[in-house]
């Protein structure tokens, strides 16, 4: 078994959630959250902080730690054991494009409960529910924008 780390962000601007839409030879390979692999010497935030903004073109503020996502899944040569840390994070602007060499060929902000269905796997919509519920709680204590909490 091959173990994996990868880091990424449930990044909100003005209430809506960034998602990507990746399509692979034409096949549906649905929407996601942005996140990417952990290099040599990267600390976990610095790596999904990277990763958001090659993914999505989005510079964004990291505000807390919302926790991990674990799966397992199959490559030709053996089975990849996969943690995932991901962070709430704040965006600047809508402004959002699409890794092309990834694959992404959409992204955007949506509601909640867009982006919520739209997701594909149920790890990536656990985290987006534990991120957005904190993120109405910082916003109901005026605290989300004035400072990282994390």
């Amino acid at each position: 078994m091959v173990e994996a780390t990868s880091c990424g962000g449930v990044v909100i601007f003005r209430g809506k959630i960034l998602v990507l839409y990746k399509n692979y030879k034409n096949r549906y390979e649905g929407w996601v959250l942005p996140k990417g692999t952990v290099e040599k010497g990267e600390a976990f935030q610095e790596t999904a902080l990277r990763e958001v903004r090659e993914e999505t073109g989005v510079s964004a503020s990291i505000v807390k730690y919302i926790g991990k996502s674990e799966y397992t899944f199959h490559i030709p040569q053996d089975m990849v054991s996969k943690e995932v840390h991901w962070y709430l994070m704040m965006a600047d602007s809508y402004y959002s494009k699409p890794q092309r060499e990834e694959f992404f060929v959409d992204s955007g902000y949506y509601k909640f409960h867009e982006a919520y269905h739209l997701l594909k796997f149920s790890n990536e919509k656990q985290i987006l529910e534990k991120a957005y519920n904190e993120y109405l709680e910082l916003k109901k204590e005026n605290l989300w924008g004035v400072k990282k909490v994390y």
